[in-house]
């Protein structure tokens, strides 16, 4: 019998086109919310929610304190509110806070699991908003945002974290930036400038192939690109969705502040460091544990009973997962094998073999 896994609820991806920024804060957050909500612009275009560790049986004051220092309109979450541009929300004391289909929903904090309420937040974001999710880790003890932020970038959203110099407590931005999923570290009050400017970037790029003969040459740029990557790997991308290959150029354009796909070709071309972060960036290693959980069941149901048949001690089964990113799957399947074999594991002898094209995944 295979284990159990608890089935998640689909979400729903947005429909709007306007960046939603999750803001995540543990231990000395207050001070770099408010220095972060002073420096927004009134007409950003963005929505901001704001998750902080809070105690589970004090009510927040936070909406209270932060309208202080902004005209922004500022408001706890109720359950299933609509997310709006120009608006600032607050996760309520005792809840976990979730994204999915433009609206915030809320459920009860469990008593038995560690309390994580930013990934699970992010990597709702990340889920329902993808290229339009923006992920902030500022102040704080432990980790809780790292895998969220990662979450982020996996779906074509941008990252920052504080720069620990000028926090309070470092704990949460370091592990973001050590894990390698954070694009700028900076001071609180110097993330709202650039939101406006990565979001203007990214669209007017996105729109400059109206033309005929500007999209031609983007074509060919892309092309190009796609071709010193593929020289430098030997991993041909043509054939991925060309439209996630694309924003994920059209990322590091606006990143690197560079004009257009030409001025960026003509710098990957001689900038190895940009090419391995490309390349890195192109793999999207999204992956856990039993992800797909209707293929483990085919699995147990269709094909295990098949494979193995005919297997012993001395006629091994082999499985080879051939992409298999950071190794969740590979276990899910030994996982699923183990329970499914029972009492006869030990009369079969099982080899897993997992490779990738990630050198840093594996």
């Amino acid at each position: 019998m295979m284990p159990k896994v608890a089935k998640k609820k689909s979400k729903t991806i947005s429909k709007n086109l306007f960046p939603v920024v999750g803001i995540g804060a543990s231990a000395g957050g207050l001070e770099a919310f408010k220095k972060f909500i002073k420096a927004i612009p009134a007409k950003s275009g963005m929505a901001f929610i704001l998750v902080q560790h809070l105690h589970p049986e004090h009510n927040s004051t936070l909406p209270e304190i932060l309208q202080r220092e902004t005209n922004i309109s500022v408001a706890e979450v109720t359950d299933n509110i609509k997310v709006e541009p120009n608006h600032i929300y607050i996760i309520p004391s005792n809840k976990i806070l979730s994204a999915n289909d433009g609206i915030l929903q809320l459920s009860a904090r469990p008593k038995d699991q560690k309390n994580m309420p930013i990934d699970i937040f992010f990597n709702s974001l990340a889920e329902v908003h993808q290229a339009y999710s923006i992920g902030i880790v500022l102040s704080g003890t432990g980790a809780d945002g790292t895998s969220g932020l990662r979450s982020i970038k996996e779906h074509g959203g941008l990252t920052f974290a504080q720069d620990p110099n000028s926090a309070a407590y470092e704990d949460m931005p370091l592990s973001a930036i050590k894990s390698e999923g954070v694009d700028f570290i900076l001071k609180p009050e110097a993330m709202p400038s650039r939101l406006p400017q990565m979001d203007g970037t990214l669209k007017k790029l996105e729109s400059n192939g109206q033309g005929d003969a500007v999209q031609k040459k983007e074509e060919v740029g892309f092309r190009q690109i796609l071709a010193v990557i593929r020289m430098r790997y030997a991993a041909d991308f043509v054939y991925y969705k060309q439209t996630t290959v694309r924003r994920r150029v059209l990322r590091r354009i606006a990143i690197l502040k560079l004009e257009n796909v030409s001025d960026y070709l003509r710098l990957l071309q001689h900038d190895k460091d940009e090419q391995e972060t490309l390349f890195y960036d192109l793999l999207i290693p999204v992956t856990s544990f039993f992800r797909d959980v209707k293929a483990f069941e085919s699995l147990r149901e269709d094909v295990f009973p098949e494979i193995t048949k005919e297997k012993t001690s001395v006629n091994p089964l082999r499985i080879w997962v051939a992409g298999c990113s950071t190794g969740e799957e590979a276990y899910s399947i030994a996982i699923a094998l183990y329970e499914y074999l029972s009492d006869k594991i030990s009369a079969v002898k099982i080899q897993i073999f997992a490779t990738d094209i990630s050198e840093k995944a594996i």
